[in-house]
């Protein structure tokens, strides 16, 4: 159960981080987080999946979409 709250927590992290999703601080303040490299956004993805918040399949599906948005 622990293992399936951390992963969903990483998929949802990684997904705000790849969508450059606004963040509420709660102090009525909002923050843009800015776009990644490709690079970077790779090296996020490989992170989630070696961390097991992705599969195999959602990792090459993911990885497709930003190499073919970048070109």
């Amino acid at each position: 159960m622990k293992k399936i709250i951390i992963s969903s927590l990483a998929g949802l992290a990684l997904m705000a981080l790849l969508t450059g999703c606004n963040i509420e601080l709660g102090t009525g303040s909002t923050t843009k987080i800015e776009n990644a490299t490709v690079g970077q956004q790779l090296i996020d993805l490989k992170r989630a999946k070696d961390t097991g918040a992705l599969t195999d399949t959602e990792y090459d599906l993911e990885k497709a979409k930003i190499l073919n948005r970048k070109q």
